[in-house]
């Protein structure tokens, strides 16, 4: 993903007996060892290059004046979080061929010629983008923007694009005042049959010259929708619709002809998308500048500086070091010209009953003024609203930051605790509690208390603090107002650009440490908190030094009240160094030092649903199971070698747990990760280290210091859409057991009060071994919410009797509500057809979907031509029952409705169950309550063959209309090309589709 690097020597064994199916261009790295095609582009290597390439263009031509920063330099300080950012992008690209909301439906592919529509939702993902990144919402920008790229490409490999010789990308998909091509009707055979996997001139001559201009076509995939005779198929050896006239494929998603028909253009179609990618990137810099460009993927930024500040009258020294350090840092950033932006500053403030508002902006003088306004005023009691003031840090920190609490009060806000982790592990941010108030000193009255009790509390009343910084793997440092300027120095030491950490573990004994330090550190800083009664620095010659004490030849000693701040002395010695402690009680050690190189990781599985490749696991991974470790190598200069062979699994004493192999992962041209597999996860928590060694053959090793949680619980999220204001929106998950029999609590929080009164805080399930139960929770967002706002939802479950417990993140953003334009869909799923020469005596059937593609929601449903029975079904949860409101054949106004009662609801036990109403037509049209906005309903029309015509009007409530005409027809005669020919006659189902408005009619289109 960053860097070139050498692999290990050993072998990872890769047993192929599944081969998931292939339907776009392969989403990352491992597809090409999934699908045996090393030489394929991947959806997540274009990503990739495109933004280094046009990243690395502007970066040159804003620092063209600067002196001696070569390319090469640029390359190597781009910064970790600049391929954190860019792996944010490769992953929504790739999530839309795992997220089961996304990846079988064919607008989000350009499959089944859904061309209009899958361009429509094109530019919403363009105008999120833009709209996000002039608001500053880099995350959520960054994620609709690899949903654009993921849509944007797949275009150029399901189309004949490539077929009709073009050359340059089609600039309608972004630019509606470029000229379109027309789009082949579903009543226009599109391909000739082929028996081969290679499928060469397949394609009818309409779709490649045509009388005046080729009309464009894309494939059918499978079974959604139904394919009609006489159309492409994507193809591959697991589409099941390649089987169907007209057989073969089209796709070019590979150089393989097992999984791509037209393997023999995927360098064309590749060529094609990664200039299209290019392009978008290039109108995204035009459109916001250069420097904005460049924040939306952190480049060169340093780390964001984050005060979470407890404001009570007894705060006043705790305040007034926390602003003397954003000072002293804001100044030395100004200094230093390693960095063109100036990070992120973010500032907290709480008390009890208040917390917030969030003070965050990238001006560095702003955030001076807010520090200089903050008054350390009212309180004088405890507990306070602590956590409520972090998960506001934590959901508005960049990912990979360090957050500073500043407090001398215990937290009133438990219930917090798992969502403040669960954050914390999903962005990888590192928390550092700062208290002013030791509860063992006080408890032996040695420290006065400076504020007055509610209630007597408990002296591990700080305990909490200590668990959510030794997960983040930070630092709870215990002082007193008198050493707090000299603890805070903390702060400057760990928010340079270029920290990595070379160490991190927790004791609760005497211990004796090692960490290494190789010739790329500089600036190796030990923090020690705890009551050290003895400490011994030994150099890798064996040079000593006793700590406490005067200065030595190793290091320099800054000691204060729970903090030791060692500094070892240039220059430094490479190789292993040791700490020997003796000490009271627990005691946190932690080693950085400043070095471009680090690494990035995340766990994966490999996907089987319909696209080959490595899926990241959502939340934490699940002890017991096999899993693939992804690291990537990121500060590494190109022409530098290293060689990365293992990753050791560590736990929280620093005491080696696993070791994870490391082997190639893909081509000779891509060696960008690295790949470890684990046969079985522990069940300890655990932290990470990198090995390696560099081209002299000197040892590397880093750290990456965030406890991992193992589980045998997991979330998955099922679909996240965005919100609107005054509407209420749904976000569906699946919560799976992987363990014995639980009790389960589920818990959702939002910062913003988002969530329906009934869904928030506590739910309780229970879910059998090896179970699973989906479950969905109701946003509310009011007419009044802030457009372009992210919203952060964080969902957490754990067993009642066990630790088990695990989280999901969903990021959404409250989105302006522009006016509905676009009419309800209606996708044909499957046709059954009989019709004999006495059409009397024979009867055929339709399935097809309904949804509404807008914002406002489906409002009707009518059946205006036909002698046949239209069945409406909905798949639907308890709570969604009042989706379909009930009716009665005697009702006034109201259509002949049939309930089919032996469909049972769903009970509380969270079976599923099917509600059926049925029309004819005649009836007054069935109105759909609010709330469906999105979900999908099933029909299912029938109707005897002399009879071989419907017609249904679909109604939002914004007034779009659609008319589906459903017509039973004696398949037309299809053209074969290569002598291939078909005997078999297929009944052929037609939408006609004609969308209007009430404004004004938007266009019609007729398939037939």
């Amino acid at each position: 993903m960053c860097k070139r690097v050498s692999i290990g020597a050993t072998t990872l064994l890769c047993g192929l007996l599944f081969v998931p199916i292939c339907q776009a261009f392969l989403p990352n790295f491992w597809s090409r060892v999934l699908t045996l095609s090393w030489d394929s582009s991947t959806h997540q290597y274009m990503t990739e290059q495109a933004i280094l390439n046009i990243t690395m263009e502007t970066l040159s031509t804003i620092m063209e004046q600067a002196q001696g920063r070569d390319k090469e330099e640029l390359h190597t300080g781009l910064g970790r979080g600049f391929w954190h950012a860019v792996g944010e992008v490769a992953s929504a690209n790739a999530a839309m061929d795992f997220l089961s909301s996304m990846r079988s439906d064919p607008i989000y592919h350009f499959d089944s010629e859904r061309v209009d529509g899958a361009t429509e939702m094109l530019r919403d993902f363009w105008s999120q983008t833009l709209l996000l990144t002039k608001s500053k919402e880099y995350q959520g920008a960054r994620r609709s923007l690899g949903q654009l790229f993921h849509s944007l490409q797949d275009f150029y490999s399901h189309s004949n694009w490539v077929e009709m010789g073009k050359r340059d990308v089609y600039l309608h998909l972004l630019h509606p005042e470029e000229s379109a091509v027309p789009v082949a009707s579903e009543d226009i055979p599109t391909c000739a049959a082929c028996y081969r996997f290679s499928c060469y001139n397949n394609l009818l001559e309409e779709m490649i010259r045509g009388e005046t201009e080729p009309l464009l076509t894309t494939g059918y995939f499978s079974g959604f929708p139904d394919k009609p005779a006489g159309k492409c198929s994507h193809g591959g050896i697991l589409d099941s619709s390649r089987h169907h006239g007209a057989e073969g494929g089209i796709n070019k998603d590979s150089t393989s002809p097992l999984f791509s028909p037209h393997h023999y253009l995927h360098k064309e179609a590749a060529h094609l998308a990664a200039t299209a990618t290019l392009r978008v990137l290039q109108d995204l810099r035009e459109e916001v500048g250069p420097k904005s460009f460049l924040s939306l993927f952190s480049v060169q930024q340093p780390p964001a500086l984050v005060f979470v500040m407890d404001t009570t009258g007894s705060m006043f020294e705790e305040i007034t070091a926390a602003r003397l350090r954003a000072f002293s840092i804001i100044q030395a950033r100004k200094r230093s010209r390693r960095t063109i932006l100036p990070g992120t500053f973010i500032m907290v403030p709480f008390h009890d009953p208040d917390f917030g508002p969030v003070k965050e902006t990238d001006s560095p003088d702003e955030f001076m003024l807010y520090m200089e306004n903050l008054l350390a005023l009212g309180g004088g009691d405890e507990p306070e609203m602590c956590l409520s003031a972090l998960q506001l840090a934590l959901t508005h920190s960049p990912p990979l930051s360090e957050i500073f609490v500043f407090t001398d009060a215990s937290p009133k806000d438990h219930h917090l605790q798992s969502a403040v982790q669960a954050l914390i592990l999903e962005k990888q941010i590192k928390v550092n509690f700062l208290l002013t108030e030791d509860p063992s000193l006080t408890s032996r009255g040695r420290l006065l208390r400076k504020r007055k009790r509610r209630e007597e509390l408990s002296p591990d009343r700080f305990s909490l603090y200590s668990s959510l910084s030794s997960v983040s793997g930070g630092m709870t440092i215990y002082t007193t107002n008198k050493d707090i300027h000299k603890v805070s120095a903390i702060v400057e030491d760990t928010t340079t650009s270029s920290k990595v950490t070379l160490l991190h573990v927790e004791s609760e004994m005497d211990s004796l440490n090692s960490f290494r330090v190789d010739g790329g550190v500089e600036n190796v800083k030990l923090h020690i908190t705890g009551q050290i009664t003895h400490c011994e620095l030994i150099s890798p010659s064996g040079s000593r030094q006793f700590l406490p004490g005067s200065d030595g030849p190793l290091a320099e000693l800054a000691s204060s009240q729970g903090l030791f701040r060692i500094c070892l002395l240039a220059p430094l010695e490479t190789g292993v160094w040791q700490l020997g402690m003796r000490a009271i009680g627990p005691v946190s050690f932690n080693v950085q030092g400043d070095s471009s190189l680090d690494f990035l990781y995340y766990f994966a599985k490999e996907a089987n649903e319909t696209h080959p490749g490595l899926r990241k696991v959502e939340g934490s991974p699940i002890a017991g199971t096999a899993v693939f470790l992804v690291v990537a190598v990121t500060g590494l200069s190109p022409n530098k070698d290293a060689s990365f062979s293992h990753v050791t699994l560590l736990g929280s004493s620093g005491e080696s747990l696993l070791k994870v192999l490391l082997n190639s992962s893909s081509s000779h041209w891509s060696e960008e990760e690295l790949v470890g597999h684990m046969v079985s996860v522990p069940i300890m928590p655990f932290s990470l280290r990198l090995s390696g060694t560099d081209g002299r053959g000197n040892l590397l090793e880093r750290v990456s210091s965030e406890m991992i949680q193992p589980t045998h619980v997991q979330i998955q999220v099922l679909s996240a859409p965005h919100l609107l204001p005054g509407h209420s929106s749904t976000v569906m998950f699946e919560i799976s057991n992987h363990g014995p029999d639980h009790h389960f609590v589920l818990s959702a929080e939002d910062e913003y009060g988002y969530l329906s009164h009934t869904e928030q805080h506590r739910n309780k399930l229970f879910i059998a071994e090896r179970s699973s139960v989906k479950r969905e929770i109701e946003l509310n967002t009011p007419h009044n919410a802030e457009t372009k706002r992210p919203i952060t939802l964080t969902l957490t479950v754990h067993a009642e009797d066990s630790p088990d417990s695990n989280y999901a993140v969903v990021y959404l953003t409250v989105i302006p509500e522009e006016r509905d334009t676009s009419p309800p869909a209606c996708s044909a799923l499957s046709v059954e057809t009989a019709c004999p020469a006495v059409c009397s005596q024979g009867s055929w059937k339709v399935s097809l979907t309904v949804r509404d593609r807008g914002h406002s929601g489906l409002a009707s449903v009518q059946l205006v031509q036909g002698k046949g029975i239209l069945t409406l079904s909905q798949v639907t949860t308890e709570r969604n029952r009042k989706h379909f409101p009930q009716r009665h054949e005697t009702a006034t106004g109201v259509g002949h409705l049939k309930l089919d009662k032996s469909q049972p609801f769903q009970t509380e036990s969270g079976h599923e169950s099917q509600r059926r109403i049925q029309l004819v037509n005649g009836d007054a049209p069935l109105k759909i309550r609010e709330g469906s906005e999105g979900k999908p309903i099933m029909m299912f029309y029938s109707s005897e063959c002399c009879a071989p015509q419907a017609e249904l009007v679909l109604l939002d409530r914004a007034g779009n209309m659609r008319r589906c005409h459903l017509i039973a027809s004696q398949q037309r005669a299809l053209r074969e090309k290569n002598n291939a020919c078909s005997e078999r006659s297929q009944l052929l189902l037609v939408l006609t589709l004609y969308p209007l408005s009430i404004w004004s009619v938007l266009h019609t289109l007729q398939l037939q």
